[in-house]
């Protein structure tokens, strides 16, 4: 079984670009070919690689998934912990 991968911290849409464009790089995938496996354009995702800050979070997770990765979100409090 894979070992799960480590978090990245993004705090910028520059930082989940550069991110986006290492996993595409290091799964040997072009452009044109994460637009079509993501159902995006290719547009999209030079958009998306270069931080573009006005993206639509829909696309990004078409993205994100067909990378293989998921979003988490840290910090904020559970509904447990607001209860």
């Amino acid at each position: 079984m894979p070992q799960p991968q480590p978090l990245i911290p993004l705090d910028t849409p520059q930082a989940l670009g550069q991110a986006m464009r290492h996993a595409r790089k290091q799964l040997g995938l072009t452009q044109p070919q994460l637009a079509l496996a993501a159902g995006v354009g290719v547009r999209f995702i030079v958009d998306l690689e270069a931080g573009k800050p006005t993206l639509r979070l829909e696309h990004i997770l078409r993205v994100l998934h067909a990378l293989g990765g998921t979003l988490a979100i840290a910090g904020l409090p559970t509904t447990a912990e607001s209860a």
